[in-house]
């Protein structure tokens, strides 16, 4: 059994570069903050692997090869595939995979044990509601551990996957919990931190007239990317952010009717794309051959109804209580799209990006979210608003609300949710890390965070 505590000569022999950098650039505290990992499912590609290979080993970020800072001192895992990888890991880390949430908590014991909660759920065989609304448990995760903490009288910083709840009352219920309790609070997606392609920054305090977030992906999961994508560049405009007032989606006749009206500006439809196709011409290409350990086929037998979705291209225009307008747009099918475009004041030119994910994919993305999610765990700031996620939450929320009334817009006093932006600029990856991660670098599909690369004996 390997220790999971990393010796910094280990680290070096196996990186070859001459330094390990701290978490968020800073001096690492005296003592190492301890971590509960709380999971759905722990499988190749899933995001609590993602996220974990980051935090149970030296990951590169900006191109440094970077400690966590943390320690994961416990797992709980709600479900076990035929392709677990939670059993063999706990196994091989040293790391104990405990029945329940609580036991996870309390490291076995009966108190609070740990600095922090990493709670990952997303992924598994969870069903849909009446709504379509996909139940992963991530309140359930939530209520366990704000259990603890109440036995406990102690509250520690909190990490949630992407949105906070599938139901808005639940998220508010969530958000409210961690202010009330002066509890930090890291959500949401991945890929706002990603690079950009080109590097965009819209100035603080701009006025924006029109913005535009598209993405390849299914509706709720894939809106939630969008809809982050779109905050973390319209949340920096003159005012900071008000809330959103309406939200509809337009699929089928509504939609091509709405782009045949110039209901959203094509030229910003054309900006973002364009620079997307920039981007691929100079993208690393994802390693097709001789890279991945061959994974036994899944034999689940009571995979979970896929739910009812739009068919083809749709649109979700926001209506801000600023009265900025905005559109979110589904475009084609593909997981590795994210653009954005938007138009301020006085400009005619469109500013536009594309946000790279990286020669891996979406893995790739986790690297700087983790880097977030320790900064959090280890200072207990938060990199962005957790406001931002709550809005996002309650828009990806509004959005099967108007699926479900056939294309309705959907007014959202609830959606009044002020504040101001952080800079999260030391949070997103450059694009350095790229050239150290290339094509050519081997993806292996078995759990191999950097600090356990080397041979074992």
């Amino acid at each position: 059994m390997m220790n999971n505590n990393i010796r910094r000569r280990d680290v070096l022999a196996a990186a070859a570069i001459p330094a390990v950098w701290p978490s968020a650039a800073l001096a690492l505290p005296a003592r190492r903050r301890k971590v509960a990992a709380i999971f759905t499912v722990l499988r190749f590609r899933s995001h609590a692997f993602n996220i974990l290979e980051n935090f149970l080993g030296p990951y590169y970020f900006n191109g440094r090869l970077t400690d966590p800072g943390v320690d994961i001192v416990s797992f709980y895992a709600d479900q076990f595939p035929d392709d677990d990888m939670a059993r063999e890991v706990s196994r091989r880390f040293g790391i104990p995979l405990y029945t329940s949430i609580d036991k996870a908590l309390c490291v076995g014991g009966n108190k609070l044990a740990v600095d922090a909660v990493l709670s990952i759920g997303e992924h598994g065989d969870y069903p849909y509601n009446e709504l379509s609304q996909h139940m992963y448990p991530r309140k359930r995760f939530f209520d366990e551990a704000i259990a603890v903490m109440q036995r406990s009288d102690r509250y520690v910083p909190l990490f949630n996957d992407k949105h906070l709840s599938y139901r808005w009352d639940w998220s508010k219920e969530m958000y409210d919990t961690c202010r009330q309790h002066n509890m930090p609070l890291i959500a949401g997606s991945s890929v706002p931190l990603a690079q950009r392609r080109p590097d965009m920054t819209i100035p603080d305090g701009a006025e924006i007239d029109e913005a535009i977030s598209i993405h390849g992906g299914g509706l709720e999961s894939y809106d939630f990317h969008a809809f982050e994508v779109l905050q973390s560049f319209v949340e920096s405009r003159a005012g900071g952010e008000t809330g959103i007032s309406e939200i509809q989606l337009l699929t089928g006749s509504d939609f091509e009717q709405a782009k045949q009206s110039r209901r959203w500006s094509q030229d910003l439809v054309d900006a973002a794309m364009n620079a997307e196709e920039n981007m691929h011409a100079v993208r690393q290409a994802r390693p097709t051959t001789g890279v991945f350990k061959k994974q036994p086929a899944r034999t689940d037998t009571n995979e979970t109804p896929k739910p009812r979705r739009p068919s083809g291209d749709y649109a979700i225009c926001i209506k801000y209580s600023d009265g900025l307008r905005a559109t979110v747009l589904k475009v084609g099918s593909g997981s590795d799209r994210w653009n954005f475009a938007c138009r301020l004041k006085g400009d005619a030119q469109p500013y536009a990006t594309a946000l790279f994910n990286g020669p891996w994919g979406n893995r790739c993305l986790f690297k700087a979210l983790s880097h977030a999610i320790q900064h959090t765990f280890t200072t207990g700031a938060e990199p962005y608003p957790a406001e931002r996620t709550l809005l996002t939450t309650g828009a990806v929320d509004a959005v099967v609300q108007s699926w479900n009334q056939n294309g309705k817009p959907i007014s959202t006093p609830q959606l009044d949710i002020r504040y101001q932006p952080t800079d999260v600029t030391a949070f997103r990856e450059s694009g350095a890390t790229w050239s150290i991660i290339t094509k050519d670098v081997p993806q292996s599909a078995g759990f191999e965070p950097k600090a356990f690369t080397r041979p074992r004996k």
